[in-house]
């Protein structure tokens, strides 16, 4: 499989997540919760790519973050999302009080 990532000079006002969006602002768009991640698997994704020589990885990985930033850009629905999600996987209600790291473990998300 390979993977592409697109930069162009966005027009202004061009949305920052938008494909080819700069790794800072994904990290950025991310919940405070979710930037170590990023990071970790930044780091890792570039030092894959300088021993392949392909950047393939790299580019899977930032599209996978940009992807789970723009859910992320409304944290009430991303909430909404996550526990719709793990009720749906787990046949059973999110219970009242539930810690959120739990339910998106449950979610998978």
């Amino acid at each position: 499989m390979s993977a592409t990532y697109a930069y162009d000079e966005q027009p202004a006002g061009g949305h920052p997540l938008a494909p080819g969006a700069s790794p800072a602002a994904i990290r950025a768009a991310l919940l405070p919760t979710d930037q170590a991640g990023f990071d970790t698997a930044y780091v890792a994704a570039l030092a894959a790519s300088r021993v392949s020589l392909d950047l393939g990885e790299l580019f899977q990985m930032l599209e996978h973050w940009r992807r789970l930033a723009l859910l992320q850009r409304d944290p009430e629905n991303f909430a909404w999302m996550v526990r719709r999600v793990a009720e749906t996987l787990t046949g059973e209600p999110v219970p009242d009080g539930e810690p959120f790291e739990l339910t998106r473990a449950k979610a998978g998300l």
